[in-house]
């Protein structure tokens, strides 16, 4: 069985999922998964759909840990890198499958003012602040509700109080995941506040198609004609500079890889590719296609969807290869890439750029989509 997927004039053939016909209908279940060091407990939640494809979620950090999807033969395989233990995660985790916030990606020397007021957050990135600060929301435990069904969903919800890691108002955050019938992961999020206030969040799951070696081959589209340069501690300049004639230029698929060495001064702060896209979206809020990436040797495919103006292409260079992940195995050099929908870094701090403000009376909302399919 076949379908055909055309988005903005591409075409590509995707055989859908057919896993055996042995494979259990959707499910939820739960397990716990150990206490944090201050004795918090924490499960670990897995929903599967009626193809046998199944996402491990935990409540700690609303982290995705593991994703089995099939390859072009049917064989299930991870294709997000983690760690097996809680433990690991707490022990120094790169935001591995996290969910980010209050603030995703960095803020310059972490302050901003709002309403005339001036507002200091912790700094956890060189002179700035990195995706909330010393203890974002990738670092705290969620209250879960499974909502079974036809599509298994898991529900999270966390109360940011007033002044946690310097940031204004108390923000009630609800972030949905929904493992849907056509093999995606949909996260839903909404937010509220009682005092003005800046939100930026995201899902930051590092991906390896083939799950193993490294993500040099995989091939990238981002459907982005421009981009947000950074200075050499990676904050925008304020520009938004056009991607053609770049080693930024993934509008036509292009290896990861092919370009990652090129001698430009952009790829030097990054060590690689750690920058923002402005995603060709038709209106704000629009849920668009975002990036599509392929892996040869699998078939596998990863596509991103999001009401969210920008994405953070990140290429996994800060992995050393001396971090152990699942099995105990060494995670190399640039073996995982995030995608991360997001509004620009540094708006706070950059007139210019899409408000991230939201007050009271308002509902913040965000969706964020990665469907996994195979190529032909």
């Amino acid at each position: 069985m076949h379908r055909w997927l055309s988005i903005f004039g591409l075409s590509m053939s995707i055989v859908s999922s057919q896993i055996a016909a042995s494979a259990a209908d959707s499910s939820i279940s739960q397990q716990a998964w150990g206490k944090t060091q201050s004795g918090i407990s924490v499960d670990l939640y897995s929903l599967k759909n009626a193809n046998g494809v199944e996402a491990r979620i935990s409540n700690y950090g609303g982290t995705l840990t593991h994703w089995f999807a099939p390859d072009r033969n049917g064989k299930l395989g991870d294709v997000v890198l983690g760690f097996d233990t809680l433990a690991e995660y707490e022990a120094g985790s790169p935001y591995f499958g996290c969910l980010v916030g209050r603030f995703g990606n960095r803020i310059a020397k972490g302050k901003f003012v709002l309403d005339g007021t001036t507002y200091q957050l912790p700094l956890n990135d060189g002179p700035n602040t990195l995706h909330g600060g010393t203890q974002g929301f990738d670092k705290v435990v969620w209250t879960a509700k499974p909502v079974p069904g036809a599509e298994p969903a898991l529900e999270l919800t966390y109360v940011s109080k007033d002044g946690e890691m310097g940031y204004p108002g108390n923000l009630t955050v609800k972030a949905v995941y929904t493992l849907t019938k056509d093999n995606a992961l949909r996260l839903d999020y909404t937010a509220t506040t009682d005092k003005p206030t800046i939100l930026n969040l995201t899902q930051h799951a590092y991906f390896n198609l083939a799950g193993k070696g490294t993500i040099n081959d995989h091939v990238l589209y981002l459907n982005a004609d421009r981009m947000t340069p950074v200075d050499a501690t990676l904050i925008p300049t304020g520009e938004l500079t056009p991607v053609k004639g770049t080693p930024f230029d993934f509008t036509t698929p292009t290896k990861i890889g092919a370009r990652v060495e090129a001698k430009d001064a952009q790829l030097g702060y990054g060590k690689g590719y750690d920058h923002n896209f402005v995603v060709n979206q038709a209106k704000p809020g629009e849920l668009t296609l975002q990036a599509r990436v392929t892996e040869a040797t699998t078939g596998r495919m990863l596509e991103v969807l999001s009401t969210e103006p920008a994405v953070q292409f990140y290429g996994g260079n800060f992995l050393t290869g001396k971090l152990k992940g699942k099995g105990g195995e060494l995670i190399p050099h640039r073996s995982g890439f995030c995608l991360e929908p997001q509004h620009y870094p540094d708006s706070p701090n950059q007139a210019s750029f899409p408000s991230t403000v939201l007050r009271p009376g308002q509902v913040y909302k965000n969706t964020i989509i990665f469907r996994l399919g195979v190529t032909k």
